[in-house]
C-alpha cells in the first residue's frame, strides 16, 4: 500500500473536497483526506492501481492533479511537524475522547485533547458513576423498611444526604482521577483547558490562540433538554445534573418526562422518602419497549407509592412561596401538580452551539447533532464525531466503540466501521430493566415470522428464594431457524443478565442452543433459559434444574 500526497488546483470548498474524494475513491484509493483550503488529497492505494489513473481521473473533473510525492512513515511525520500543531485533536474528554486518544496515541501520533469544564466528561462527574451510587444508596434505604422476610426486623433512620453527597463525590474524584486524569500522562497526549471553536476546517481556536490539526474528533456529548412550556424558564427546577447534588431530599418530587433519566432519579428518590409524581406525554410507559416489560414497571413503580400520570398536556408553570405549580390538561380535565422540586427529564440536546460547526460547512442534523458516516466521519472526512453529540444510543460504552474506531481510522490503519446492532440497553430501577435486539413489533416491521415466550419472574427460582418476584423475561425468536434475535428482561440483575443474551443475539444462537447448554442454578441468568424453554414448555411442570 503506498501513501501519496498530491496537490489539487480548483478546490474551492468542502463540496469540493467531497468531489475529489467520491473521484479518488472510484479510482481505488483508500483512507482519503482532502483539504481543499490547502490544496491537497492524502490517500494510499493498493498495488495493481496505478498513478496514472487516479491522474485521469482527476482531469476529467474541473479539479487538476499537480505534483505527486510519495509519502514514507518518517516523512508523515516531517510533513506533519511542519504543517500542523498536532495530528489529532480532540474536542471533548469524555468516553469517547479517552478511547479515541489512547488508540491514537499508541499508534504514535501527536494527540492534543481540549475540554472546558471537567476532565472525564458526563459519565463519570454528572451520569453513570454519581447516579449509580446513589441509587444504590436509595434501594438499601428502601429495602431496610420493606424487606420481605418475615423473621427479620429492620429498621432505618431519615438518610443523610450531606454525608451521601460526600461520599459520592470522594468516588467521583478518585475515578475521576484514576480513569482519565492519570491516564493523560500515561499516554502522553496534551490536555488543553478551555472551550474550542473551529476557525476553518484544520483549526481551532481555544482562549484566543489557534491550534491546527490534520484530524479532528468531536466529542462533547449531550446536556439536558429544556422543553418549551410556558413559564418553565421562569420557575427554578433541577435536571439530571443538580438532581445529583441535592442537600435534603425533596417532600415531593415532581418529574417531566418518564424516560430512563426520569425513572431512575424519580424512583431513587422515592426509594430516599420523597413523593414521587411522574409526569408524561404519551400514553403507555416506555412506548419503545415490549407491553409487558412497560406493564411490569408500571406495577412495581405503583406499589412503591410513585405515581405516574400519562397522556399529560402541559399548560403553564409557576412558582409561589417556594413551591412549584404545574398545570396540567389530563383527559380533558385541568389539574394543578404541586411540589416542592420539579425536576425536568425530558431528554438530551447534543453540545454543538459553541462549537461553530456550521461555519466550516459541518452538517448537523434537526437537533443540533452531528451527522457522521459508519466511518464516524463528518462531511468533512478529516473531521469526526463520536457518542452522544451524535444522537447515538446515549450510553458511555456506545461512546467509547465509536472513540476507538476513530482513534485506530486516524492512525491510518485499515479503515473501520462502527456496528451498533447489537446494542444491549439498561435501565437501573429496582429491579432493573433490560433490553437487546429486535422488539416482537420490529420484528414483524422487519419482516420476521417470530415466536415469542414470556416467563414470569414467579417461575424462576432465585427470584422465589429471594422473595421479590416482581419481573418478566421475554424471549424473541425467529420461526424459521430458531434464533434468538430480542431478549427483554425486567429483574434483579438484568443488566448482568443481558450480556449473556447479547450474546446470544450477536452469535445467532438458537433457542435450542440456550436450553442444552448448563445454567448456575438459583442465578438470574437461569431465567434465560428457563424462557427459552417457555417457547415449548411449561416450565412450571418442570423440577428445579431440569430442562
Amino acid at each position: 500500500m503506498r501513501t501519496i500526497q498530491l496537490s489539487i488546483k480548483g478546490m474551492t470548498c468542502t463540496n469540493c473536497e467531497e468531489h475529489v474524494r467520491h473521484t479518488l475513491q472510484k479510482s481505488g484509493a483508500e483512507n482519503i483526506q482532502v483539504d481543499y483550503q490547502k490544496g491537497k488529497a492524502e490517500f494510499q492505494l493498493p498495488e495493481g492501481i496505478k498513478e496514472g489513473t487516479i491522474r485521469e481521473s482527476l482531469q476529467q473533473t474541473p479539479y487538476q492533479p499537480g505534483e505527486m510525492i510519495h509519502i514514507t512513515t518518517a516523512d508523515k511525520n516531517e510533513l506533519s511537524d511542519t504543517d500542523y500543531d498536532y495530528d489529532f485533536l480532540i474536542i471533548g474528554s469524555g468516553g469517547a475522547a479517552f478511547s479515541a486518544a489512547i488508540q491514537a496515541s499508541d499508534n504514535g501520533l501527536r494527540v492534543a485533547m481540549v475540554e472546558k469544564g471537567e476532565v472525564g466528561g458526563t459519565c463519570v462527574n454528572i451520569g453513570c458513576v454519581p447516579s449509580k451510587t446513589l441509587l444504590r444508596a436509595g434501594q438499601i434505604q428502601f429495602q431496610s423498611e420493606h424487606q420481605p422476610f418475615e423473621g427479620l426486623s429492620t429498621s432505618v433512620k431519615k438518610p443523610n444526604m450531606e454525608n451521601l453527597q460526600k461520599q459520592k463525590e470522594k468516588l467521583v474524584q478518585h475515578l475521576r482521577k484514576e480513569k482519565y486524569e492519570d491516564l493523560i500522562n500515561e499516554y502522553g497526549f496534551d490536555f488543553i483547558k478551555g472551550e474550542a471553536h473551529f476557525v476553518d476546517s484544520n483549526t481551532v481556536s481555544v482562549k484566543g490562540k489557534n491550534l491546527s490539526a490534520s484530524s479532528f474528533l468531536i466529542a462533547t456529548g449531550a446536556s439536558p433538554y429544556v422543553p418549551d412550556i410556558p413559564g418553565l424558564k421562569d420557575v427554578s427546577y433541577l435536571t439530571s445534573t443538580s438532581a445529583l447534588e441535592l442537600k435534603e431530599v425533596p417532600k415531593h418530587l415532581v418529574v417531566i418526562g418518564s424516560g430512563y433519566i426520569a425513572l431512575e432519579l424519580g424512583q431513587m428518590y422515592r426509594h430516599l422518602g420523597a413523593e414521587v409524581t411522574l409526569m408524561q406525554r404519551s400514553s403507555r410507559l416506555l412506548k419503545q419497549y415490549e407491553p409487558e416489560i412497560s406493564e411490569t414497571v408500571e406495577k412495581f413503580l405503583k406499589e412503591e407509592g410513585i405515581t405516574l400520570m400519562k397522556d399529560v398536556h402541559y399548560q403553564r408553570i409557576e412558582e409561589k412561596n417556594g413551591q412549584t405549580f404545574v398545570h396540567v390538561k389530563v383527559e380533558g380535565n385541568e389539574k394543578i401538580i404541586e411540589g416542592d422540586q420539579l425536576l425536568v427529564a425530558a431528554g438530551r440536546k447534543p453540545n454543538t452551539d459553541k462549537l461553530q460547526a456550521r461555519n466550516i460547512g459541518i452538517k448537523l442534523g434537526d437537533y443540533g447533532e452531528v451527522l457522521i458516516n459508519d466511518y464516524l466521519e463528518t462531511n468533512h472526512p478529516h473531521i469526526y464525531a463520536a457518542g452522544d453529540v451524535t444522537l447515538s444510543p446515549q450510553f458511555v460504552y456506545v461512546a467509547a466503540h465509536q472513540g476507538g474506531i476513530v482513534g485506530h481510522n486516524v492512525s491510518n490503519q485499515t479503515n473501520k466501521t462502527q456496528n451498533l446492532e447489537h446494542i444491549p440497553a439498561v435501565t437501573f430501577t429496582t429491579p432493573s430493566i433490560a433490553s437487546v435486539g429486535w422488539t416482537e413489533s420490529q420484528a414483524h416491521q422487519a419482516g420476521y415470522d417470530v415466536k415469542t415466550s414470556v416467563l414470569p419472574l414467579d417461575s424462576v427460582p432465585r427470584a422465589l428464594v429471594n422473595h421479590q418476584t416482581q419481573g418478566v423475561f421475554k424471549l424473541i425468536m425467529d420461526a424459521e431457524t430458531n434464533q434468538i434475535i430480542g431478549a427483554h428482561v425486567v429483574g434483579e440483575n438484568a443488566g448482568d443478565v443481558i450480556y449473556a443474551a447479547t450474546l446470544a443475539v450477536k452469535f445467532k444462537l438458537t433457542a435450542e442452543d440456550l436450553q442444552e447448554t448448563m445454567a448456575p442454578y438459583l442465578t438470574m441468568a437461569e431465567g434465560l433459559k428457563l424462557a427459552s424453554l417457555t417457547f415449548d414448555k411449561d416450565v412450571s411442570k418442570l423440577s428445579c434444574c431440569a430442562g
